[in-house]
């Protein structure tokens, strides 16, 4: 077993499930919590995240597959998958996945999943799959609001990390989420988007 990420909230391992490469996720105890109820959240987080990474796969997202769920250790081992997450492609590949990346997130919230952390770090090309993993901030919930949140961090991110082909790669991004949602909910949630950036913008002239 290999530590490959430490992370504030888990671990991440490269190991082994019944002779498949595997990633093994280990929350971590917070000392600052008390500890009956830090390792109940750890709990409830493991238990989450899990049957959110199920429900995806449900969806047909590709997502990594969940092999064992360890809930006294607050621990996942699921699928790796090999691959290179998106953020480090060149600019014209992640111009060309932003639409496939914009129609798997239309996807989730079409059906209710929140993902909570929508990067590029968070998409991964294995093969000619698209793959989205880390689950771990996901939630059930059908409100635009909370999908534009989503939106408003993965258009955040192309902004600052990828800011060479932005305009091109949000564009993409949003005609294939429209393909998902529908023109009527793309629309309602993009001007959601707007309105987040707005409160952006006046809390920084605050």
């Amino acid at each position: 077993m290999k530590l490959v990420q430490r992370g504030a909230e888990a671990d991440i391992y490269r190991t082994r499930w019944l002779g498949s490469e595997a990633i093994l996720k280990v929350r971590k105890p917070k000392k600052y919590r008390n500890s009956s109820l830090d390792s109940q959240i750890r709990r409830q987080r493991t238990i989450k995240e899990s049957q959110m990474l199920s429900h995806a796969k449900s969806l047909g997202i590709p997502a990594p597959l969940v092999y064992f769920v360890d809930v006294a250790k607050s621990s996942i081992t699921m699928q790796r998958i090999p691959g290179r997450p998106v953020h480090d492609l060149s600019g014209s590949r992640i111009i060309r996945l932003s639409r496939t990346m914009g129609r798997l997130a239309g996807i989730m919230h079409k059906n209710g999943i929140m993902h909570g952390d929508l990067t590029t770090s968070n998409f991964v090309l294995s093969g000619d799959s698209v793959f989205v993993i880390d689950f771990g901030l996901s939630q059930n919930s059908p409100r635009q609001e909370d999908h534009a949140v989503d939106l408003r961090l993965i258009k955040e991110i192309l902004n600052s990390a990828h800011a060479a082909v932005m305009k091109q790669a949000w564009r993409n991004f949003v005609s294939g989420y429209r393909s998902a949602v529908g023109s009527t909910a793309c629309s309602q949630i993009l001007h959601l988007v707007s309105e987040i950036e707005g409160r952006g913008r006046y809390a920084t002239v605050i």
